[in-house]
């Protein structure tokens, strides 16, 4: 019961923050015109809204931070010697059906003998030709490339 109306109040405190931040004047932005200007010094006191704004926002933040850290040291608290209970759903009635006949269940795959491969063939590898004393033949030099002609301009234009 106290974690339901802490978290209710936890929310709360989140949506007031987020409506705070957002009322509270930019740098510049002139965001404040929007909710009424210069009658702003009139509600919230003479020194207008920047100053209840701002320090709303920041008690609003430590009670929050405060709830969360209640929040979770009470779970860890209390959730240290609860045995874990896990709601499987739909899954928790698939493990009371057992099966009836163990001959449907397929055999695993590795239950049987696996044939050894054959063995490779050895490889040969031709041989290059044995060369007798030969001379290596001097390398021809490559043929002279053609001269390139400068291409003709149009006369007369």
């Amino acid at each position: 019961m106290l974690l339901l109306v802490l978290n209710v109040i936890y929310v709360l405190l989140a949506i007031a923050m987020i409506a705070l931040i957002l009322m509270q004047r930019g740098a510049g932005a002139q965001a404040g015109s929007g909710f009424g200007g210069g009658a702003s010094a009139t509600v919230f006191g003479s020194r207008g809204a920047s100053n209840f704004l701002s320090k709303s926002t920041k008690w609003l933040a430590i009670v929050f931070f405060a709830i969360s850290l209640f929040m979770a040291w009470y779970h860890t608290r209390n959730t240290g010697n609860v045995p874990a209970q896990q709601d499987l759903g739909v899954m928790a009635q698939q493990g009371a059906q057992a099966p009836a006949d163990n001959s449907k269940v397929p055999a695993a795959p590795g239950s049987q003998t696996i044939p050894a491969a054959p063995a490779p063939a050895p490889a040969t590898i031709p041989q290059a030709p044995a060369t007798q004393g030969a001379q290596p033949q001097p390398q021809q030099p490559a043929p002279a490339a053609p001269a390139q002609t400068p291409p003709a301009t149009p006369q007369g234009g």
